[in-house]
Protein backbone atom coordinates (compact mmCIF):
# COMPACT_ATOMS: atom_id res chain seq x y z
CA UNK A 1 0.00 0.00 0.00
CA UNK A 2 1.28 3.01 -0.75
CA UNK A 3 2.13 5.55 1.89
CA UNK A 4 -1.23 8.24 3.16
CA UNK A 5 -3.36 5.69 1.44
CA UNK A 6 -5.97 2.77 2.69
CA UNK A 7 -7.99 0.43 1.02
CA UNK A 8 -11.18 -0.06 2.20
CA UNK A 9 -11.11 -2.26 5.01
CA UNK A 10 -8.61 0.14 6.64
CA UNK A 11 -10.86 2.80 6.66
CA UNK A 12 -13.92 0.47 7.97
CA UNK A 13 -11.47 -0.54 10.69
CA UNK A 14 -10.37 2.91 11.61
CA UNK A 15 -13.57 4.89 11.51
CA UNK A 16 -15.54 1.63 12.40
CA UNK A 17 -18.10 2.19 9.50
CA UNK A 18 -18.74 -1.31 7.50
CA UNK A 19 -17.12 -0.60 4.01
CA UNK A 20 -20.83 -1.46 2.26
CA UNK A 21 -21.72 1.90 4.03
CA UNK A 22 -18.70 3.29 2.74
CA UNK A 23 -19.47 2.38 -0.72
CA UNK A 24 -22.64 4.14 -0.37
CA UNK A 25 -20.94 7.43 0.95
CA UNK A 26 -19.20 6.85 -2.18
CA UNK A 27 -22.38 6.63 -4.37
CA UNK A 28 -24.15 9.55 -2.74
CA UNK A 29 -21.05 11.84 -3.15
CA UNK A 30 -19.95 12.03 0.19
CA UNK A 31 -17.20 9.93 0.07
CA UNK A 32 -14.22 10.02 -2.42
CA UNK A 33 -11.66 7.53 -3.79
CA UNK A 34 -9.17 7.00 -6.32
CA UNK A 35 -8.81 3.62 -8.23
CA UNK A 36 -5.25 1.79 -7.98
CA UNK A 37 -4.68 0.61 -11.38
CA UNK A 38 -6.03 -2.86 -9.35
CA UNK A 39 -9.03 -1.38 -9.02
CA UNK A 40 -9.15 -1.18 -5.31
CA UNK A 41 -10.64 1.46 -4.17
CA UNK A 42 -7.75 3.68 -2.29
CA UNK A 43 -8.96 6.42 0.15
CA UNK A 44 -6.30 9.15 1.85
CA UNK A 45 -6.25 10.47 6.01
CA UNK A 46 -8.93 12.96 5.28
CA UNK A 47 -11.59 10.37 4.11
CA UNK A 48 -11.41 8.97 7.87
CA UNK A 49 -12.84 12.58 8.87
CA UNK A 50 -14.80 12.80 6.64
CA UNK A 51 -16.72 9.31 7.56
CA UNK A 52 -16.45 10.68 11.15
CA UNK A 53 -18.25 13.92 9.64
CA UNK A 54 -20.98 11.86 7.61
CA UNK A 55 -21.49 10.06 10.92
CA UNK A 56 -21.58 12.91 12.95
CA UNK A 57 -24.23 14.72 10.82
CA UNK A 58 -26.65 11.54 9.98
CA UNK A 59 -26.54 11.31 13.75
CA UNK A 60 -28.30 15.05 13.69
CA UNK A 61 -30.89 13.34 11.52
CA UNK A 62 -29.78 15.09 8.49
CA UNK A 63 -30.20 13.15 5.45
CA UNK A 64 -27.49 11.95 2.58
CA UNK A 65 -28.92 14.36 0.33
CA UNK A 66 -28.63 17.34 2.85
CA UNK A 67 -24.95 16.01 4.07
CA UNK A 68 -23.84 16.94 0.59
CA UNK A 69 -24.76 20.46 0.55
CA UNK A 70 -23.57 20.38 4.43
CA UNK A 71 -20.61 18.67 4.20
CA UNK A 72 -17.97 21.29 2.69
CA UNK A 73 -18.56 23.23 5.75
CA UNK A 74 -17.61 20.90 7.89
CA UNK A 75 -14.78 21.54 9.94
CA UNK A 76 -13.19 18.85 12.39
CA UNK A 77 -14.63 15.43 13.43
CA UNK A 78 -17.30 16.31 15.47
CA UNK A 79 -18.17 18.89 13.17
CA UNK A 80 -18.08 22.84 13.38
CA UNK A 81 -19.87 23.99 10.94
CA UNK A 82 -18.53 27.52 8.79
CA UNK A 83 -21.64 29.21 7.97
CA UNK A 84 -21.26 28.61 4.22
CA UNK A 85 -23.55 30.34 1.64
CA UNK A 86 -27.10 28.81 1.97
CA UNK A 87 -26.08 26.72 5.33
CA UNK A 88 -28.11 28.84 7.44
CA UNK A 89 -31.39 28.03 5.02
CA UNK A 90 -30.51 24.73 4.62
CA UNK A 91 -30.35 24.02 8.56
CA UNK A 92 -32.90 26.34 9.25
CA UNK A 93 -35.54 24.12 6.72
CA UNK A 94 -34.24 20.67 8.34
CA UNK A 95 -35.09 22.29 12.44
CA UNK A 96 -38.17 23.14 10.79
CA UNK A 97 -39.10 20.29 9.40
CA UNK A 98 -37.89 18.35 12.66
CA UNK A 99 -39.97 20.18 14.45
CA UNK A 100 -43.09 19.60 12.40
CA UNK A 101 -41.97 15.80 12.92
CA UNK A 102 -41.92 15.56 16.87
CA UNK A 103 -45.30 17.63 16.33
CA UNK A 104 -46.45 14.94 14.37
CA UNK A 105 -45.48 12.55 16.83
CA UNK A 106 -46.49 14.83 20.16
CA UNK A 107 -50.34 14.37 18.02
CA UNK A 108 -49.93 10.48 17.77
CA UNK A 109 -49.13 10.04 21.17
CA UNK A 110 -51.66 11.67 22.57
CA UNK A 111 -54.38 10.06 20.61
CA UNK A 112 -52.75 6.68 21.71
CA UNK A 113 -53.11 7.53 24.87
CA UNK A 114 -56.50 8.45 24.81
CA UNK A 115 -57.35 5.35 23.53
CA UNK A 116 -55.81 3.52 26.95
CA UNK A 117 -57.46 6.15 28.95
Amino acid sequence: MRRGFMLIGELSRRTGVRARMLRYYEAQGLLEARRGPNGYRDYDEDSVVTVRQVRALLNAGLTTEVIRSVLPCARGERPELDMCVDLRAILGRELAATDERIDDLRRSRSTLAGYLT
